[in-house]
């Protein structure tokens, strides 16, 4: 089955995860009241905690996460594939930034781990320091599905073009980048990122991003986007919560990538300073 309508679910997590779930299943139920055969959630989608500090008590192991329970029977009810961008999940002494991607059943098909910490400190003042809480990842992973190979990523895993060539020289199809890009980062960089991701990949790309105010100083930029392999925008989400959709067919990857053969005509080469 190479198409598909897809959707990103765009929401303002904060520190109420009750709340925020709820908010979510409903959007996911409006996504399928759409057509959407695959949803797609935004990073950390059931809970923002903005002081490093605080995130372990707010935190559960993955087996007793409320929030990965209430979407296992959001994908189980619709018969959906469902990507939960990520939730933060504990694991004995470590917390992990964990993206899952549930069947039709609620099962859960496949897990990624966010590879690359935010560490960042901007001209603003402001400063994160996500492995002050967060133990990286150390391993890509691509899934088969029914609508062709996903290649999974999170937020600022973006910015290291290298996994994306990867995970397209591996046969992934479309890509997935759940969010919760800052309003200043994303301002400068998101549209032009999310673009170049799908042009240099040949594939589409389905980034879900957060949106607004979640709490003390944290904002997110919204504007999930859905990009085909051409790199045109085929949805925005704006910056207010809500739900975007697109109809994708799979079939484009392979004209673009044969139009534009640059993931064959890659060549090995030194590095010469002089």
């Amino acid at each position: 089955m190479s198409q598909f309508r897809v959707a990103c679910v765009q929401n303002t997590a904060t520190r109420d995860i009750p709340s925020n779930i709820d908010w979510v299943c409903a959007g996911i139920d409006e996504a399928v009241a759409g057509g959407a055969e695959f949803i797609a959630l935004p990073e950390t989608v059931g809970l923002i905690e903005p002081v490093n500090e605080q995130i372990p008590a707010a935190t559960y192991t993955e087996s007793d996460d409320i929030g990965l329970a209430a979407f296992r029977g959001r994908a189980r009810r619709h018969g959906i594939l469902l990507l939960v961008g990520s939730q933060l999940i504990r694991e004995g002494n470590n917390i992990h930034n964990r993206c899952f991607l549930l069947d039709r059943d609620g099962s859960i098909r496949a897990r990624y781990d966010k590879l690359h910490m935010f560490d960042i400190e901007l001209k603003n003042g402001e400063a994160y320091r996500e492995s002050d809480a967060i133990a990286p990842g150390d391993k890509a992973v691509i899934v088969e599905t029914e609508f062709g190979r996903l290649g999974l990523s999170i937020c600022y895993d973006l910015r290291f073009g290298a996994l994306y060539r990867a995970l397209a020289q591996a046969g992934a199809e479309f890509i997935t980048i759940p969010a919760a890009f800052t309003q200043t980062t994303g301002q400068a960089h998101w549209h032009t990122l999310v673009r170049a991701r799908a042009i240099e990949a040949g594939a589409f790309v389905i980034a879900p991003n957060q949106c607004g105010h979640h709490c003390d100083k944290r904002y997110s930029f919204g504007h999930s986007l859905i990009v085909d392999p051409w790199g045109e925008i085929l949805a925005d989400g704006g910056a207010e919560p809500g739900v975007i959709y697109a109809d994708i067919d799979t079939d484009q990857v392979a004209k673009v990538r044969s139009r534009i053969p640059s993931l064959k005509n890659e060549r090995p080469f030194t590095l010469e300073q002089q």
